[in-house]
């Protein structure tokens, strides 16, 4: 097959441009080129295609008819070419595994370590969600999840366990110099979140004597409750997981400690267990709940 007959592409390109928008300045400022040198190129292709597109009109061009029966060939091979161009890169690309995430989870933990997680595992592509409860796999198009096994798991899910829940009282260290026991969190304001309305009285129901009166603000969502607790407003419940990097970096403390809840967070998926995708993802994420605990 002879590719004699066909013209440059860039010259293709810069004509198409110009039929479309009526204008060799608009043409150039799209292409990021001068006016002169798309100019140029539409001389190039009419001495190619030996036939005149434009008639030039003092600052205006004119398409011929020839120009106007041959845009919409034009068209459609730059159409096709830039759909194949498509293809041919996602078929070197890696499939992205779609992960949603409690918010709080992904804001605090998950994100924070994604570095680590691509330097571990490079040709994993990861594409975020952050949602909770109940996952809608298939009208989402959601491959894993992480949850709190907080509510029913359906059964035909393949589960992974990653950590368990760790909760305790978490305030600024400024806070804590006054905090020697449950009964002193009557002196600073407690913090409470929507998302979790029984985190506090979870937590006290370990202690013999009911938690004293205190001031109480209540937060949207968990992740406010952490924010203001570490910006110094009072004392929110803490799971250890999210408020580590905070206790890294000494901005919270937990007084009392923390003690587990009960509940774990489990990674859920429709995939097959021996997707090599999960098994590698599920690695990292608990050698990365093993490293913080």
């Amino acid at each position: 097959m002879s590719w004699n007959d066909l013209p440059p592409l860039g010259p293709l390109v810069a004509f198409e441009a110009t039929m479309r928008h009526g204008s060799v300045s608009k043409a150039a400022a799209e292409l990021h080129l001068t006016h002169g040198a798309v100019s140029r190129q539409i001389q190039q292709l009419e001495r190619a295609l030996g036939v005149a597109l434009f008639e030039r009109r003092n600052r205006a061009v004119v398409p011929t008819a020839a120009a106007r029966t041959f845009v919409q060939s034009v068209d459609d091979a730059l159409n096709l070419l830039s759909a194949a161009a498509r293809q041919a890169r996602a078929a070197t690309q890696p499939v992205p595994l779609v992960l949603s995430c409690e918010p709080t989870l992904l804001m605090r933990w998950l994100i924070p370590r994604l570095p680590a997680l691509t330097s571990a595992v490079p040709g994993l592509n990861l594409h975020l969600v952050a949602s909770g409860g109940p996952v809608a796999f298939d009208r989402e198009s959601i491959d894993v999840a992480i949850r709190r096994n907080d509510f029913e798991i359906p059964g035909d899910l393949t589960t992974f366990e990653l950590f368990d829940e760790w909760v305790g009282p978490v305030c600024t260290p400024e806070l804590a110099r006054g905090l020697s026991g449950p009964e002193d969190l009557a002196h600073v304001p407690r913090l409470h979140t929507s998302t979790r309305p029984s985190a506090w009285a979870d937590w006290a129901e370990h202690y013999p004597t009911p938690l004293p009166p205190a001031p109480e603000q209540t937060f949207e969502h968990f992740y406010l409750s952490l924010q203001a607790a570490a910006s110094g407003l009072g004392v929110a419940i803490g799971p250890r997981a999210l408020v580590h990097d905070d206790l890294e970096a000494g901005q919270l403390t937990a007084p009392f400690g923390f003690r587990r809840d009960g509940s774990a967070y489990l990674l859920m998926t429709r995939l097959p267990a021996e997707d090599d995708r999960v098994t590698a993802l599920v690695s990292w994420l608990r050698e990365q709940a093993r490293t913080d605990a």
